[in-house]
């Protein structure tokens, strides 16, 4: 299958949370994206590994995701290996994307960072053809990525570009809200953690309209580049 956008994410809800307001506009305009989970949020405080596929599942739909996988590495625990490069190689050859998004370069959570690294490797080397993934008869091509953008998740990172998503705000937050488990819910008996107040939800907003402002829009979300973007004119940018 060939997406023209494929984002990664440590743990199912990370890409919805910094990232969904983007894809939804891509998807709007005709593009194909796909989301590959690195871990199946296991060690989450609030929800199972059975509500968060649903969830997953209900989000993907929200968003008009084309393919959603789950590459089963142990949260908390995953590893810089090259068990794990290869498994996000095959992803990577797999998709085919132009651009990858994935998780943010630092952030509170050790598995945004880690995860952020692994993804970045795993999208140079996957461009390397002595590296063989696949099998016998469906050995894969090598394919690498024009460009590996980190969308910003919990703390706060200067982004190298943001983008307008305006008009596709609530369908985010609807995404987001899919996954019921781990957000504000007044009824729920789970424990309380730094993401299910329901202030958290205007920590989002206050996020995107602190980058929409900076190019006089009301809400944008942010990106890091690993090389410097260029563009064809002045006029492009905004």
């Amino acid at each position: 299958m060939k997406v023209d956008i494929l984002a990664f994410a440590a743990h199912p809800d990370d890409v919805e949370l910094s990232a969904a307001g983007t894809l939804i506009k891509h998807i709007k305009a005709g593009k194909k994206v796909a989301l590959v989970d690195l871990t199946q949020g296991e060690l989450g405080s609030r929800g199972t590994i059975e509500t968060r596929y649903k969830e997953a599942a209900d989000a993907s739909q929200v968003m008009g995701i084309s393919a959603r996988a789950n590459l089963k590495m142990e949260d908390g625990f995953f590893t810089h290996s090259q068990e794990n490069l290869l498994k996000i190689i095959e992803q990577i050859r797999y998709f085919k994307p132009e651009i990858v998004l994935c998780n943010a370069i630092d952030d509170r959570h050790p598995d945004h960072g880690r995860a952020s690294k692994l993804v970045s490797e795993a999208c140079f080397l996957s461009g390397l053809r002595k590296i063989e993934t696949g099998h016998d008869e469906n050995k894969q091509e090598a394919h690498r990525p024009k460009a590996v953008y980190h969308y910003i998740q919990d703390r706060y990172i200067q982004p190298d570009f943001v983008i307008d998503v305006t008009e596709y705000v609530e369908q985010k937050f609807e995404a987001v809200r899919a996954y019921k488990t781990q957000f504000y819910d007044p009824n729920s008996k789970e424990p309380k953690t730094p993401i299910s107040g329901e202030e958290f939800f205007d920590f989002l907003r206050g996020r995107m309209a602190e980058f929409g402002r900076a190019i006089g829009v009301q809400y944008a979300e942010g990106f890091t580049v690993e090389r410097i973007p260029g563009v064809e004119s002045l006029f492009d940018l905004n």
